[in-house]
This record gives structure tokens, C-alpha cells and sequence, in this order.
């Protein structure tokens, strides 16, 4: 039997959405973190300064995915032939300092509203927390000293560039189940603002995949990808799990 939610494809047999999970992995930029758009803008900007013109259009087509990865599939989309390694590299490492830069000086880079509550109330309740990003960990040690979030609120964070694969494969949630001793996926919940997050939560057979639809995508965007959930904000989540 499967269980039918609104808004698009259904992926979780009825009795696991009856079990409380054990570890939720939050994607990080417009799902956890408040964006203003900035990974796109930092991208377009990143490929612009190598002469490339890219739309928000096509950049959010790979939104979600490793940034090495998301800008060879729009280098190669745009040419129509395989894209420089060392090319992509050159554009990959202009990026990254965009985005270190944003997430360190701009006052915009803040969590989104009611994320460390949500930390802290699944905490309580024995669920692990953990982040998984697109990014590579050097970002990512940048928004989570921004942010002061550490082991208090987390129990792991993964980032794109210490998996072999990453998104849309399971590469990020197997390794946070690792390192929180988590071996059930059935009893992990993924949440993410990205058609990649969802299809990155299916690959790694989680119990629950979340869409949140306050990021970089809409509900209607994300309903066509599979899901057992979508949501308009986070403090939505605790909701869906029994309590």
C-alpha cells in the first residue's frame, strides 16, 4: 500500500510514516539558510567573469547538484561539447569565493525563521540532525561559523567534495548516516528546497522525503518529482513526523 499526499508523487509504504525517524538531514541554502537568490546570482556572476551567459532560468536546472558538476552541465549545455576540467575548475573556485565572501559579510545571510527551534525540538525528542549541501566544505565552514552552529545544534554536516558522488545519488545521506550511526534508511527524513534533494532522498530509500517550498522552487516544481511530503516552511516538519 502506499500513502497519497497532496501535490505530486508518492514514494513511502503507509506503516513507515507510523515510526518516528532518527535522523533528519536538512539540505543547507534555501532550505535551512536564507539564500536572497545568492547562489544563483554568485554562479551566473562566477561564469560571466570566464564569458559565459547563463539565465536564473538555467542555473536553477541544476540547482541542488555539486557546484563542479552544475557548472560543467551548463558549460556543456551551451557549447554542446564536453566542458575543460580546468576550465570548470577555474570557475568553480571564482564561485566559491563569491559565496564565502556573501555568507561571512552580507547581513542578509542569516537562518531562515524557525530553523534552530526545529533544531532543538527534534533534538529533544531523540532525532539527530544533520546537514547536507551541494557546496563544498569550505562554504559550508564558512555558514556554519556565521551562524554558530556547531555539535550543540548538530549532530553531523556533510558537504559535496567529501562524498564520491553527489546529488541526485545517496552519497551525502549514507555518509551522515554513518557518522551519526544511523543504518536504516526507512528511518531517515530528508528535507530540501531542490528537485535534487528529492531525488537524492529517493536514491538513499529514506523513509520520508520532504520538499520545503520556500527555496529555490515551487510546489508545483517540486510535485513532480518524488516525495511523501511537501511543506511551506519548516516549522511544517514536526508535523509530519508521529509523535
Amino acid at each position: 500500500m502506499r500513502k497519497r499526499v497532496a501535490g505530486g508523487a508518492r514514494i513511502t509504504p503507509l506503516g513507515l510514516l507510523r515510526m518516528k525517524p532518527q535522523l533528519v538531514v536538512f539540505d543547507v541554502a534555501g532550505t535551512t539558510v536564507r539564500d536572497d537568490d545568492s547562489v544563483n546570482h554568485c554562479l551566473r556572476q562566477a561564469l560571466a567573469h570566464a564569458k559565459w551567459d547563463a539565465s536564473r532560468e538555467e542555473i536553477n536546472e541544476v540547482m541542488g547538484l555539486p557546484k563542479p558538476e552544475a557548472i560543467r552541465l551548463v558549460l556543456e549545455r551551451k557549447s554542446g561539447r564536453p566542458a575543460d576540467p580546468a576550465h570548470v575548475l577555474a570557475i568553480h573556485s571564482d564561485f566559491v569565493q563569491r559565496m564565502v565572501s556573501f555568507y561571512q559579510d552580507e547581513p542578509g545571510a542569516q537562518s531562515l525563521p524557525g530553523v534552530r527551534e526545529t533544531f532543538e525540538a527534534l533534538r529533544r525528542a531523540g532525532i539527530k540532525v544533520a546537514l547536507d549541501t551541494g557546496f563544498s566544505r569550505n562554504i559550508l565552514r564558512a555558514i556554519l561559523g556565521r551562524l554558530s552552529w556547531g555539535d550543540t545544534i548538530l549532530d553531523a554536516s556533510v558537504a559535496s567534495d567529501e562524498v564520491a558522488r553527489g546529488r541526485p545519488h545517496p552519497d551525502l545521506i549514507f555518509k551522515a548516516m554513518e557518522l551519526t550511526r544511523v543504518t536504516d534508511p526507512a528511518r531517515v527524513a530528508k528535507v530540501g528546497d531542490t528537485p535534487a534533494d528529492l531525488l537524492e532522498g529517493t536514491a538513499a530509500r529514506c523513509g520520508w522525503v520532504v520538499g520545503i517550498t520556500w527555496g529555490s522552487h515551487t510546489r508545483q516544481q517540486l510535485a513532480a518529482h518524488p516525495h511523501t511530503h511537501l511543506i511551506a516552511s519548516i516549522t511544517e516538519l514536526l508535523d509530519v513526523f508521529p509523535q
